[in-house]
């Protein structure tokens, strides 16, 4: 787990996490948020618009309450990047974080870009 530069512990606050070329595309890296929070990190290649992307999502699998999510599968369904749990294969999309397993559940989701190189994550 990584955590470069912040710009403050508070509502909003962004970090610096690591430069984009270290991510390897469709898989993910567990991240350490200054608040103790631990992200899963996945940068995806998103063919329609022919850029990577970031994706940032709790690393909690809501199912099991295991830190396991940064070692998910990453997939598709309807075009939307999605990441199956590695434990009970459980799927959620990456961009809102909603399960297609069961409604009731999901993953939080954080702001999350490249910029200038670096990988910034908001909180």
């Amino acid at each position: 787990m990584t955590v470069i530069e912040t710009t403050g512990l508070r509502a909003g606050a962004e970090v610096a996490v690591c430069t984009a070329d270290v991510l390897e595309v469709n898989l993910g890296e567990c991240v350490l948020l200054p608040d103790g929070r631990q992200v899963a990190l996945f940068k995806v290649f998103d063919p329609k618009m022919d850029i990577e992307r970031v994706y940032a999502v709790s690393n909690i699998d809501p199912y099991m309450n295991a830190a396991v999510m940064s070692r998910g599968i990453v997939g598709e369904h309807g075009g939307v990047p999605t990441v199956a749990s590695p434990l009970l294969k459980q799927v959620f999309r990456l961009d809102d974080g909603r399960s297609l397993d069961d409604d009731s559940l999901g993953l939080e989701v954080f702001r999350a870009e490249i910029r200038d190189g670096e990988v910034i994550i908001a909180y």
